[in-house]
């Protein structure tokens, strides 16, 4: 037995020959080879070898039956049971000797080995094609047979080949995506190599893999290495978990603090990880750095044999290293910020980390359900009307029966009557309902008002006729994901970007030395521009007085005004979690000759005061404070540097303010408020002193600034309306103007400030220190003493930042409401955000109340507030995804009553399994159909869960769109998709297989009519090809020309969306309409069979003739009545299927008589049968249409 050597150089052995306790599983040899020497049994083991080898002798005898069940049960487990997931330890810079998942993106249904078997279990579960199957079957027998094979085996054949072909190609286009997705290169580290270049799907857990910016992560990794000196990096998580924000991520310190990247397989270090779990915002795992002790040789037999004596036996084992720590490193604990998920996007430096979980083991497949295959509603409405047609079928088998009498060989009878009707249930109607959904898919992809539609599912495209409840995501699908900043409220004055233009220009006459007070006025913009020229007239005209007067008390009015300005903007500009990056830096030090090292100097970390022309990238965990942020540097009061203790502004004049940040309190779902204190350093005040003496207004800037020179601690505080409100001083304006902003759809953000002095920011840095040391109830604690600080703050301003929605989202949304769909967003976004968007993008009307579900943990809370709900009428509602959770607990159906109830449904906080979850809640609750719409990998899984799922192929990825049965370039493409090709698709759907149906039951009522007539025999009425091109070449191409046909025009379907309310309701294909097609079928067969029969002449083909053509033409006819828009092919269909039959009846003189068919007794025999069929059921059509019209025609 050979056992590849690790590492280490001592051994312990688990299981030997002559081991006193077989089953100890613990034999120390510790390097001391004597002790491994054991009667019967020699072991050589050899240091700094490759390989250790273990000999044993052959024992005498043979395992009994027990031991061989035993390994049989073992390799049914192995093969056969799920894997088990299991924590890990990765060894830095080693691969792992375990196996784990492939690290593949996997969307196919099927393997080379599923793909038939499943194909055809997909076909055959259908009643129709398991019955057709039985049928042809049945042909084999020859006392049996009615007819040639190929009438049955020949449709039931094309059936299928055309399926799997369609099935076939589908998967074959999902494998293609995977496997573009899975051929992404990164780059990976290699021991002696600098890195070499893989595909993602080569990637191995224990793999140092290198992403670059904006590349998407392969696998789950843990980040041990950045290009930011802190080891900071920002990701997006949008893919994953819907949020806009941007993510910090740190680096594991030890690893970041080595001198390159080569030093990783150097180092001594190992990580703990978790099992995988589904949970994307926790991670539990431990880094060491260690020496080396020793290794562990491990048997891989789970059950140690009782009986070895008599056998040969082997067994594999592995060298795991066992570790100890080296003195200079210790055990530190990672968490989720320590990490990278997979389908998350870099979105600043390079990331560098090592691989911990691949494939199906990675947190964004866990929380992805698997593709099913999709049935359409309609297709199990035939699937039922096809069982009572076969009930029919058996009923009509027993009554011929019955009156032919049960003598003789009955049961032979009994089945050659099933044969002979079962035309009544058509193997056509598979045929040309698969054929009309390849038509509608092309036709959805040819639309060149939706141009760029793919529809990657072509055997549900009447599901988008039906859709009763649309499920969307927000990010990148209702939004663009980017915030612009449009309003600035300070009280008494209002900033907007309506005169931005006007006054930019401007900027050139205040690029004076720390002059940003008035700078930052000017470059904002006034609403009114009246306001702006009066501050620049008084300004200039009162230059003279302030050199020689000195200030006047209209001065001191100005200075308040203007000072307000200045505090406001410099607020904005500190308040923040936002950290500047410069981009061509960045690339040019990644790319410097060197050590190969990923840490690098940004150029704000080092030449931040020097004027140099390269593009600044904010990165932040919230897009609204980069837009503020943004906006800061446009008025020009950008800020230039920013780390871990230090913060720094550029004035207009290129001056640099330095800030030592003291304290941040990060915003969470709680607070619903983010602070920070500042202390002010780094001024050369002497020197700006100088500067400004030549000034217009000297004073105001001394007042502007004497708060900087003296170094005061101030404490800024910005957040939600709803908390600032109790903080703040008291004011006459706050609530009025954030009513109104929130009524515009801006996100708004009230900020505030309070002044410490040195005293008091050291009592509240003792007790805040105190508290944080505090083993018991320590957030309650910390929260208290920051709250003792937030209390009678100076209101500064009211922010308004705008999500800007995507191209024509406020008027989809109206038509889809219009139309009956009710619309639900499912965004794992924040409860404030989404309240946001759904009032900006009128998925919440103006006159519609909205209703925020409080948070509830316990039954008690939900049953309070489901109550307080209940009382509340045409009022849409928003709850997160945990008290979501909670509700569907303990009150799943009340809540689902009164949420299907609603307008509209936000769900803020879900994830992508809650997503799929609430999808089938609502199939199984209302019965109804449904449709989601997203555009991220975290709503791949409700897009699979939908009965129609619709991808939008955004910048953000393509994930959703390959997952989806409909891509949709943008969210406005949606009304045309449904109200227009989901309509037409459904309604050309029911009339094709209800006339498909009625061509059925006429042949067979007339076959009844004969076999009664004629003394109750089982013979066939129409032999060989007739049968077959009666469905076939003589009708099928006017049948199928209907899905040509359309109710309505596409404007007018936009225009009247309320027409699509109809379509839900079932009523184009239903047993009322099945009944009536019944009817006429019934009346049809028998008037043309027996008209037949009293005017045919001597022989027995004359009947063929005279019924055969009346029928072809019977059905030309009523697919003329049937027809509501004429189409040239319609035409063209119906002449052509006429010149063929006209032609056969000349060439088949098998089944006609020449002779008779010339004469003028077969023409008005026909003609007198065919109208006798046909004008009865025109008048009613013209009759009905006159008095009762449907909705459509009274449009068009």
């Amino acid at each position: 037995m050979q056992v590849r050597k690790g590492a280490a150089t001592c051994y312990t052995l688990l299981y030997t020959q002559g081991t006193p306790d077989k089953r100890d599983s613990r034999y120390d040899a510790n390097s001391q080879f004597a002790s491994l020497r054991y009667s019967g049994s020699k072991c050589v083991m050899r240091d700094q070898m490759d390989y250790v080898t273990f000999d044993t002798p052959k024992l005498e005898g043979k395992a009994d039956k027990k031991n061989q069940r035993r390994c049989c049960c073992w390799f049914w487990r192995r093969c056969c049971r799920e894997r088990e997931l299991r924590s890990r330890t990765i060894v830095i810079g080693q691969h792992s000797p375990e196996k784990f998942p492939a690290n593949v993106i996997r969307n196919q249904k099927y393997n080379f080995i599923t793909f038939l078997p499943l194909v055809l279990f997909q076909q055959f579960k259908f009643f129709l094609n398991l019955y057709f199957l039985v049928m042809a079957t049945s042909q084999f027998i020859p006392d049996i047979r009615i007819g040639y094979l190929y009438t049955y085996w020949g449709p039931l054949s094309f059936v299928l080949t055309v399926t799997i072909f369609r099935e076939a190609v589908d998967d074959f286009r999902r494998y293609q995506r995977d496997k573009e997705v899975n051929s992404q290169r990164y780059r990976r580290l290699v021991r002696g190599k600098d890195s070499e270049l893989v595909p993602s799907s080569k990637l191995r857990v224990g793999d140092l893999v290198v992403v670059e910016k904006d590349q998407r992560v392969p696998a789950d990794l843990v980040l041990l290495r950045t290009t930011e000196r802190s080891g900071a990096c920002f990701v997006r998580t949008d893919q994953l978990d819907g949020e806009t924000d941007w993510k910090l991520r740190l680096a594991v310190p030890a690893t970041q603090k080595l001198d390159s990247d080569s030093q990783l397989f150097d180092i001594k270090a190992a990580l703990f990880v978790e099992k995988p779990q589904r949970d994307i915002h926790s991670f539990i795992g431990t880094f060491t750095r260690v020496r080396e002790a020793m290794c562990v040789i491990e048997v891989s037999a789970s059950v140690w044999p009782s009986e070895l004596v008599g056998y040969e036996w082997h067994c594999v084992i592995q060298i795991l290293p066992c570790w100890q720590h080296d003195g200079y490193g210790s055990e530190d604990s990672l968490d989720v910020e320590n990490t990278l998920w997979a389908n998350c996007v870099v979105a600043s430096g390079v990331a560098l980390g090592v691989v911990v979980y691949t494939g199906s083991e990675t947190r964004s497949v866990m929380n992805n359900s698997q593709p099913r295959s999709k049935v359409g509603l309609l297709d199990m409405e035939i699937n039922q009307l096809t069982k009572v047609l076969f009930v029919a079928v058996l009923g009509l088998a027993i009554i011929m029966m019955c009156l032919k009498g049960f003598s003789g060989p009955w049961y032979r009878y009994m089945f050659r009557f099933v044969l002979l009707f079962s035309y009544i249930i058509p193997i056509s109607l598979r045929v040309n309902l698969d054929m009309g959904k390849a038509f509608y898919s092309w036709s959805m992809q040819r639309d060149k008002e939706i141009a760029g539609t793919v529809v990657r599912s072509t055997t549900i495209p009447e599901e988008l006729g039906r859709i009763s409840y649309l499920l969307s995501d927000k990010t990148g699908t209702l939004t663009q994901n980017e915030m612009v900043f449009k309003k600035l409220h300070l009280g008494t004055v209002s900033f907007s970007t309506e005169t931005f233009d006007e006054v930019l220009f401007r900027k050139s006459l205040f690029e004076f030395k720390t002059s940003f007070c008035l700078s930052g006025l000017v470059t904002t913009g006034v609403h009114l521009t009246l306001q702006v020229s009066s501050h620049l007239t008084t300004a200039f005209t009162q230059q003279a007085q302030v050199e020689s007067v000195g200030p006047s008390p209209t001065h001191k009015v100005r200075r308040s005004e203007v000072t307000r300005v200045l505090e406001a903007v410099k607020a904005l500009a500190l308040c923040h979690n936002v950290t500047p990056v410069y981009e061509e830096q960045e690339i040019e030090e990644s790319h410097s000759p060197g050590s190969g090292s990923l840490e690098s100097q940004t150029e704000a970390d080092q030449h931040y005061w020097q004027q140099k022309q390269e593009s600044c990238v904010y990165q932040a965990s919230s897009p609204d404070e980069v837009a503020l942020v943004r906006w800061t540097e446009e008025v020009s009061l950008p800020l230039v540097r920013r780390d871990l203790v230090n913060m720094h502004l550029r004035t207009p004049s290129g001056q640099i303010l330095s800030f030592t940040i003291l304290q941040i309190f990060p915003f969470t779902s709680e607070t619903k408020r983010m602070g920070i204190i500042l202390k002010v350093g780094g001024l050369n005040w002497d020197q700006l002193e100088h500067e400004i003496n030549s000034l217009v207004l000297v004073t105001e800037t001394l007042l502007c600034l004497q708060e900087d020179q003296s170094g005061d601690i101030t404490f800024y505080l910005k957040g939600a309306d709803v908390v600032m409100s109790g903080i703040v001083q008291y004011n006459d304006w706050l609530e009025e103007e954030c009513g109104n902003m929130a009524r515009e759809g801006l996100r708004t953000l009230v900020v505030a400030k309070k002044s410490l002095t040195e005293e008091q920011y050291l009592e509240f840095e003792t007790r805040y220190n105190a508290a944080r040391m505090s083993v018991s109830d320590r957030v309650a604690q910390v929260a208290a003493v920051v709250e003792s600080l937030e209390r009678e703050m100076e209101l500064l301003c009211v922010t308004g930042v705008e999500d800007r929605l995507q191209d024509r989202v406020r008027p989809t949304l109206e038509l889809l409401r219009n139309a009956g769909i009710k619309i639900w967003m499912l965004t794992g976004d924040k409860l404030e955000t989404a309240t946001c968007i759904a009032k900006s993008s009128r998925l919440v009307s103006r006159t519609q109340g909205l209703h925020v579900f409080k948070a509830v943990v316990t039954r008690t809370d939900a049953h309070l507030e489901l109550n307080t709900f209940r009382k509340k009428q045409d009022c849409a509602l928003v709850i997160s995804g945990d008290s979501l959770e909670v509700c569907l607990q303990y009150y799943q159906h009340e809540f689902l009553e009164l949420a299907c109830g609603c307008p509209a449904v936000v769900c803020c906080r879900c994830s992508p399994t809650q997503k799929a979850e609430v999808v089938r809640l609502i199939q199984r609750h209302t019965g109804k159909r449904t449709a989601a719409v997203g555009d991220g990998g975290n709503d791949v899984s409700m897009i699979q869960a939908a009965d129609a799922g619709i991808g939008i192929a955004g910048r953000e990825g393509h994930q959703a769109s390959l997952a989806a049965d409909f891509s949709i370039p943008q969210f406005s493409h949606l009304a045309r998709l449904l109200l227009v090709h989901g309509r037409r698709s459904y309604k050309r759907s029911a009339s094709l297989s209800q006339f498909v149906i009625h061509r059925g039951l006429i042949i067979t009522t007339m076959q009844a009519v004969f076999s009664s007539v004629f003394y109750f025999s089982s013979v066939a009425l129409y032999q060989g090809f007739l049968m077959v091109g009666y469905a076939t070449v003589y009708t099928m191409f006017p049948v199928f020309s209907l899905v040509l046909d359309k109710d309505v025009s596409g404007k007018i379907a936009l225009t009247y969306p309320e027409l699509y309310k109809e379509l839900s309701k079932g009523r184009s294909l239903s047993f009322k309409t099945f009944l009536m097609w019944v009817l006429i079928s019934i009346y049809q067969g028998g008037v043309i069979m027996y008209g037949a029969l009293v005017l045919f002449e001597d022989e027995f083909i004359h009947i063929v003739a005279i019924s055969f053509t009346s029928l072809i033409l019977t059905e030309l006819i009523m697919v003329a009545l049937t027809v509501r828009t004429w189409h040239i092919i319609m035409v063209m269909a119906e002449l052509f299927s006429l010149a063929l039959y006209i032609l056969s009846l000349v060439v088949l003189k098998d089944y006609f008589d020449a002779e008779f068919i010339q004469t003028t007794d077969f023409l008005w025999k026909v003609l007198i049968i065919t109208l006798v069929s046909c004008l009865p059921l025109y008048i009613l059509k013209f009759l009905r249409k006159k008095f009762s019209p449907p909705s459509y025609s009274k449009l068009s």
